[in-house]
């Protein structure tokens, strides 16, 4: 059975902020990042356990995916069956905050 994905009040102000930083150069390449996170989250509705888990937490329900240059945060909510987007984090900002 698939997971349900939501998002939490800070992972969509950081995908926002990020895509209106890279569109002030590149509008074009904006849009393609976001295709590419959306991508990259879809999957986890189905494979919630591909991402690995975060290395600074070694929490197993806390886990990220790469898109360069950023670091998807989401958690696992196995009884609720579902995948929360925690944070969209810069690789450049260090460790996310949770």
């Amino acid at each position: 059975m698939a997971y349900r994905l939501s998002w939490s009040p800070a992972a969509r102000l950081d995908l926002r902020e990020l895509l209106a930083y890279i569109a002030e150069d590149d509008p074009g390449a904006a849009r393609s990042f976001a295709r590419s996170v959306f991508r990259a989250i879809e999957r986890l509705t189905d494979f919630p356990e591909s991402g690995r888990v975060v290395p600074e937490f070694n929490e197993s329900t806390l886990r990220e995916v790469i898109r360069k240059p950023c670091r998807i945060v989401y958690r696992i909510r196995s009884e609720r069956q579902q995948v929360e987007i925690v944070r969209v984090w810069h690789a450049a900002r260090g460790t996310p905050e949770i």
